[in-house]
Formats: structure tokens, C-alpha cells, sequence
């Protein structure tokens, strides 16, 4: 969330990324509360300051003087229980506003109220031509034995899916080159839980905005996370780091829910949109410093096309609109990777750069080298998910005999297999 008084200071601002995020947010009840908040907090200083200056009176006093001050104590205590009332009830409705107000956004982005408005900005890799009818992945998958959508979906519902045989040694390859790729440039790996408390989904801004898009686990109080970003935003809730340590580079690795409300049709054929899913997430936490999150944010970008270009996948870079990026953004590029099957680009990766607006919702801070207590700045970027990118891959390196060339960066992982 934003800094109280920034948005004090800066309304028209705030109003504009409203806008142009399309968020449902009065900002004038915003400051409206704001200002309430404060003058209810005043009052009930005041209030508690004539209590103790009362209660100093008090000791002093003779009986007659003591039972005035009584009755005094009596009618400051009751306006004292009022105010925190009041102040407890604005302060709550206030903090529900913080929570849905957004990251102003950077001014680079294109300005529009969804994906449509999206910019490719550059286009890398040829699509491949194929010298006879290719198949797509469910077609290709069945053929080979290579997954089970229907004994799936028997035990657990629309859009699962079950890998089989030589794809499921294709998604751990996929993930171990990943993992190796993240681990030579110094990131810590981290195997992370999928089920979360309900704070670090507030803090990393799950919450409350989309919260009808997580599943929920009610006996326990749980939640099943859709990325390993929820937790490693919840791992230094509450810490003041020191700036030495700064920055910290994640690779979290975990199994992923979500609804993933969308239409019907091809675009939730097989595996292209699945409620579970594996993924290894880039997460950096760095200075709050902007020059130094853009410097990460093209960092995570290229590792991401690096990995694309490892396995010999055409792909788009995107600068994602104002309207598609999402409520805590300050800058989004989505990477969209070639669907022979669709004849079109999906999304596969998704950079976003978030400057201090996770880090107040989850109180993630660092000590300065001044001494001086800084929320921190925070990014994340998909390396890898599957089963997704698998499907672009057996799409884009089928044969006509239904076979798989495998990518030679794969091939290592893959016992030198060169075709599946």
C-alpha cells in the first residue's frame, strides 16, 4: 500500500492511478478517514494526557478534592472507552481503503483498461514451419501416452490434468535447468510451503483484492498460495534487515492453486490454464531505491528470456497496461511464449516491479547504512511454470512421426536423450 502521507500530499496522484487502473476506490472517503483518524487520535491523546495529570492531582489532593477527581476519573474513562471505539472502528475502515489503493504507476506504461492495450516491444525467435499437419499438445500427449486429462478430471474436476511416462521426466528437467540457470547467478534456492496463513497473502497483496481466486483450507485457517512469491514476501514480515544483506535473491520452487476463473474453449484446452501447477519464481528484495529495482527488474527480465532462449522457443516481450497489471504494480512486462496450436503468443512469464508497496502491507524493512529504517523495494518474475511451458514445447519441437526433439540445454537432464 501507499504511504499515508504521500497520499496526503499527492491526492490528484492517487486519483489518476485509480483511474487508470481501474480500481474501485473512493479516494476522497480515503482521506476523509484519514482525517477523522487523526483527530480522533489526537483527542484521545488529549484525553489521556488530562487522566494522568488527574491522577498526579490525585495523590496530592485532600479526601473532599479526591472525590470530585472521582467523578472526573469516572466521565474520562467513559469518553476515553468512546474514543478508542471510534478511533478502532475509522482506523479499521481506513486500513481497508489502504489496502486497495494502488502503486502509481510507471509513467512508461501504456495507459489502457486491459490486456488490449498492451505493447510488444520486442519480438525474439522465428516460430517454427512445420512440413505437415502438427498436432497440439493434447493430440501429441495422448497419441505418446504422455498424460491422462479424463482419469484426471475423474477424481478431481475440470481442468486436471495427470503427466505420464517421458513428460514427466520433461517437467523435472525443465525445472532443474531452471534451478541451475537461478543458481549460477547466485540465487538461493528455496523449496517453500503452498499453504500459507492469511497475512502473508495481505502483505504480498493477494488479499483482499482477489481473494475469490484462492482456494481455501477452513478447518485450519489455511490458504493454498498461487505463487512461491506469497511466502517469500511472508518470509521477512516483520524483520529489519540490515542493508548489508541487501539484496536477497530467491529462487522458490513450490506447487501452485489457483481458480483461474476464465472462458471456455481452446484457451483452457489440456494444459494451457490448470488450477495446479509447478513453478520456479525469481523474487528479489532490494534498497528502495528505483534506479536499483529497475536495474533488477531488467535482470529478472532477461533471465527469463535467457531461459526462453535456452530452450529454443520464440517469444514476445510486453509492456503491459496500466489496466492489466494489477493494483500493487509499478511496472509489468509479460513474456509470451509461441503456441503453434493457437497460432499465437500465451503468456508464460510475468515481471512485475512493486517499489515499496508489498513491503508496507508485510512490514518488510531494512536498517540504512545511516541507521535510518527504509521499507524495502521488491520484484518477482516467473523462471519457470509447468505444465504450460510444456505444452510450447512439445507444440513447437514435434515431429511427424509425433516425437519431441528435446532442446539441448534439456539434454543433460534427459540421460542425452535428444528425442522423446
Amino acid at each position: 500500500m501507499l504511504d499515508k502521507r504521500f497520499i496526503r500530499e499527492n491526492p490528484e496522484q492517487v486519483r489518476e492511478a485509480v483511474r487508470v487502473k481501474g480500481i474501485d476506490l473512493d479516494v476522497d472517503e480515503l482521506l476523509d478517514l484519514d482525517r477523522a483518524t487523526r483527530k480522533l487520535q489526537h483527542e484521545l491523546d488529549q484525553a489521556q494526557a488530562r487522566r494522568k495529570s488527574s491522577s498526579k492531582e490525585f495523590a496530592r489532593a485532600d479526601e473532599a478534592r479526591r472525590a470530585q477527581l472521582r467523578a472526573e476519573h469516572a466521565e474520562l474513562e467513559a469518553q476515553l472507552g468512546e474514543l478508542r471505539e471510534q478511533l478502532a472502528e475509522t482506523t479499521e475502515k481506513l486500513q481497508g481503503l489502504l489496502l486497495l489503493t494502488p502503486m502509481i504507476p510507471w509513467e512508461g506504461a501504456p495507459v489502457g483498461p486491459d490486456e488490449s492495450a498492451n505493447v510488444v516491444i520486442r519480438a525474439v525467435g522465428t516460430p517454427p514451419e512445420f512440413g505437415f499437419r502438427p498436432l497440439d499438445h493434447v493430440e501429441l500427449l495422448e497419441k505418446r501416452g504422455w498424460a491422462d486429462f479424463t482419469r484426471a478430471r475423474k477424481v478431481a474436476g475440470e481442468r486436471a490434468y495427470a503427466l505420464t511416462s517421458d513428460l514427466v521426466l520433461l517437467e523435472r528437467a525443465v525445472h532443474s535447468y531452471a534451478l541451475d540457470l537461478l543458481r549460477g547467478k547466485d540465487f538461493t534456492l528455496v523449496s517453500v510451503p503452498s499453504l500459507v496463513r492469511e497475512e502473508p497473502l495481505i502483505g504480498t497483496g493477494m488479499f483482499p483484492a482477489h481473494r475469490e481466486e484462492t482456494y481455501a483450507i477452513t478447518a485450519d485457517d489455511l490458504y493454498l498460495a498461487g505463487t512461491a512469491e506469497v511466502v517469500l514476501v511472508g518470509f521477512h514480515s516483520g524483520e529489519i534487515l540490515d542493508h548489508k544483506r541487501l539484496p536477497i535473491r530467491y529462487a522458490g520452487i513450490s506447487p501452485c492453486f489457483r481458480r483461474e476463473a476464465g472462458s471456455a474453449g481452446r484457451d483452457v484446452r489440456g494444459l494451457l490454464r490448470v488450477h495446479q501447477f509447478e513453478k520456479v519464481e525469481q523474487f528479489v528484495i532490494c534498497a528502495a531505491d528505483v534506479a536499483e529495482s529497475d536495474r533488477w527488474h531488467a535482470e529478472l527480465l532477461g533471465t527469463a528470456e535467457e531461459l526462453l532462449q535456452g530452450l529454443g522457443l520464440a517469444y514476445e516481450v510486453m509492456e503491459v497496461s496500466t489496466g492489466d497489471m494489477g493494483s500493487g504494480k509499478y511496472r509489468m512486462n509479460d513474456i509470451n511464449t509461441w503456441m503453434p496450436s493457437l497460432g499465437t503468443y500465451r503468456e508464460t512469464h510475468s515481471c512485475s516491479s512493486l517499489l515499496d508497496w508489498q513491503a508496507r502491507r508485510a512490514s518488510l524493512r531494512y536498517r540504512d547504512a545511516d541507521g535510518t529504517v527504509r521499507f524495502a523495494y521488491t520484484l518477482n518474475n516467473t523462471a519457470v511454470a509447468t505444465p504450460r511451458i510444456l505444452a510450447a514445447l512439445v507444440e513447437n519441437f514435434q515431429t511427424e512421426q509425433a516425437q519431441v526433439r528435446v532442446p539441448v540445454v534439456l539434454r543433460p537432464y534427459l540421460g542425452g536423450r535428444d528425442l522423446l
